[in-house]
């Protein structure tokens, strides 16, 4: 039985899918990722290739994020038939291993407990457009070694249990919280600040395409153009997050720990999700891991 397979959903996020590959396809064998390629875009097929890539029809649609994990969770679950484990999240999200416990993602699953779900530490992956300003032309980490603390994206993504996953990923119908120490989630919405705006032009298109109210489209506020903002001013804001001495992360794995609960009588189970206000330096041994 194979390790691992990683799953993810991309619509012309060539940024985020070129490090998507770098990560996990050079790590695990473009043979064992699995790429829905929503539109049927030559450009995603092309980056893709040697990936197993499922193409899908890409008319705009309501309730987009409903069908998207719909079909993420089948294809999750079928996968999990033939793997021993399977990660599964939007293309900008990249799960890593600290390396100071040795060894990659690779090795770690290798040797991780089966029939379980994990939950690593979400992270989010800052532009500190005030200090920053090399330009990223392969690995992130290292031009970019700021990052702040995001609940939101600490997902239930690593599944080798037979479970439904939530829209969105953040939740599953699991019991129980494993997060293991050495592992952490990166978000790289706000990596990189020329990157952001051109994901978010395209974002802003789809759904004006779609011509649906928020409630509607059943996805984040920030996929439309009312809610954008001033983008020079979301990364701005960056600078004022309190910074942090070191990077001790188990307070927080703590914090998710003891607010482990259900979520009501969905079948579901959540932990508290705040908004920090922090942010850290990553230390120098994660340069290069994305």
């Amino acid at each position: 039985m194979q390790t691992v397979a990683a799953v993810t959903m991309v619509r012309d996020d060539a940024f985020f899918l070129k490090a998507w590959l770098r990560h996990y396809g050079e790590m695990f064998g473009r043979e064992n990722c699995y790429i829905v390629n929503h539109g049927r875009g030559d450009e995603v097929a092309k980056l893709a290739e040697g990936c197993n890539i499922i193409g899908i029809p890409g008319d705009p649609h309501k309730n987009f994020d409903v069908k998207r994990w719909g079909l993420l969770n089948n294809i999750t679950g079928g996968l999990r038939r033939y793997y021993r484990h399977v990660i599964v999240g939007d293309v900008d999200e990249l799960v890593v291993v600290d390396p100071d416990a040795g060894g990659n993602l690779l090795d770690f699953l290798q040797n991780a407990p089966e029939g379980r779900v994990y939950t690593p530490v979400g992270l989010e992956v800052i532009h500190r457009i005030d200090v920053e300003d090399q330009v990223i032309d392969d690995a992130i980490l290292g031009p970019r070694r700021h990052v702040r603390p995001a609940p939101h994206y600490s997902k239930p993504c690593i599944i080798s249990a037979p479970v439904k996953i939530a829209r969105g990923g953040h939740f599953t119908q699991y019991a129980k919280l494993h997060t293991p120490d050495q592992l952490y989630l990166m978000h790289l919405k706000f990596c990189d600040f020329g990157a952001y705006v051109g994901v978010m032009d395209h974002r802003n298109q789809v759904t004006e395409e779609v011509n649906a109210s928020v409630k509607e489209a059943s996805i984040g506020r920030h996929w439309f153009a009312e809610a954008r903002g001033e983008d020079r001013d979301v990364f701005e804001e960056f600078a004022k997050l309190e910074m942090q001495d070191g990077f001790d992360m188990k307070p927080l794995r703590r914090k998710m720990q003891r607010s482990f609960t259900a979520r009501g009588d969905t079948g579901f189970y959540q932990f508290d999700r705040p908004d920090h206000g922090t942010q850290y330096v990553l230390p120098e041994r994660f340069n290069g891991v994305i």
